[in-house]
């Protein structure tokens, strides 16, 4: 029987691998920087072997530090600025700035709040000077927006949360493993409400919820905080929402060929814990008209939140095709 078992690459768990904080250690890293380094996959880390945080090789390890101009060359890789550094680099005002970014010409990386709850974007140093730079985005340095541009912004429409989320989830699905933990990183996506509709054995629900990605800390659960962080991290656009439950019933149909999930008369338990979350609702923006190409790059700017307004690409196309798409 031993000569059946496969052993799976993108499962296997070297022996010796560190943990997430010892790993930023040993590369010279802040927290938060090699957070982004994993997110932009500088840094690759391995599942561990207890089902808990993914770790890092050390392998990858030994990797990074024989890249060019380390350390040096991987925090330039990974700096993240706010609209004021992120103008000053991009030699604009900060109003132009948050426009641009806006109107999602510029993606951004991360986000936090201030002390006032006020939501703080960040973007890669790196891709504002590319998007600086790049002939094709000169029109949009200096002189009058597009009438299509300034009418989204009139309308008060914001894309840096719709823009996040394509960035996250693609870090998200490239995480995963399996169909059922591609799964679960669409419905982390969509609230509760939805998965609920769409999902309606609660043994699936159980298991979704249990491979549910981490989250990234915003406070402590239904404090004010978390329940802002989490309304951005929640696609909240009629057609994002539709083109995410369209893929997610799509992943579960190629989970369940490949395996069921687990129910506690099979041998393995699942935990109260992994039932789905009570629903809650979640606003949702009006359906916008269909937004310009976007060109490359990514930034920061700061302010209350608004619905996300954009046209996603069909469902057949994949999430893959739209992240790479979007990343383009």
């Amino acid at each position: 029987m031993g000569g059946n078992t496969i052993a799976t690459p993108a499962t296997r768990v070297p022996a010796a691998s560190l943990a997430q904080s010892r790993a930023a250690r040993e590369l010279g890293l802040k927290r938060g920087e090699f957070e982004l380094a994993v997110r932009l996959g500088r840094v690759r880390t391995v599942p561990a072997h207890d089902g808990g945080r993914r770790r890092v090789a050390r392998e990858e390890i030994e990797r990074v530090r024989d890249t060019t101009g380390f350390p040096d060359s991987l925090r330039e890789h990974v700096r993240a600025v706010g609209t004021t550094e992120g103008a000053g680099l991009m030699d604009i005002t900060t109003a132009r700035f948050t426009r641009l970014a806006r109107a999602g010409m510029l993606t951004p990386v991360r986000f936090y709040l201030n002390r006032y709850r006020a939501v703080v974007w960040l973007y890669l140093a790196e891709e504002l000077r590319e998007f600086a730079t790049a002939e094709v985005n000169a029109p949009l340095m200096t002189g009058r927006a597009p009438d299509r541009m300034r009418a989204r912004l009139d309308a008060g429409i914001d894309l840096r949360p719709r823009n996040w989320r394509s960035r996250h989830a693609g870090h998200l699905l490239g995480q995963s493993a399996d169909a059922w933990e591609r799964a679960a990183a669409v419905a982390s996506l969509l609230d509760p409400v939805t998965v609920l509709e769409l999902v309606k054995c609660p043994y699936e629900r159980g298991y979704l919820n249990k491979l549910r990605p981490e989250s990234t800390g915003h406070g402590a659960p239904d404090s004010p905080s978390a329940r802002i962080a989490e309304r951005i991290m929640t696609a909240d656009d009629p057609h994002e929402i539709s083109w995410l439950r369209a893929s997610l019933l799509l992943s579960l149909a190629e989970a369940r060929r490949l395996r069921p999930a687990p129910r506690p008369n099979a041998g393995t338990p699942v935990a109260a814990h992994q039932e789905p979350l009570e629903p809650t609702t979640y606003s949702s923006g009006v359906a916008p008209p269909e937004p310009d190409a976007a060109p490359t790059g990514g930034a920061t700017g700061t302010g209350e939140q608004r619905p996300v307004e954009a046209e996603p690409p069909r469902p057949s196309r994949g999430l893959f095709g739209w992240l790479r798409r979007r990343g383009a």
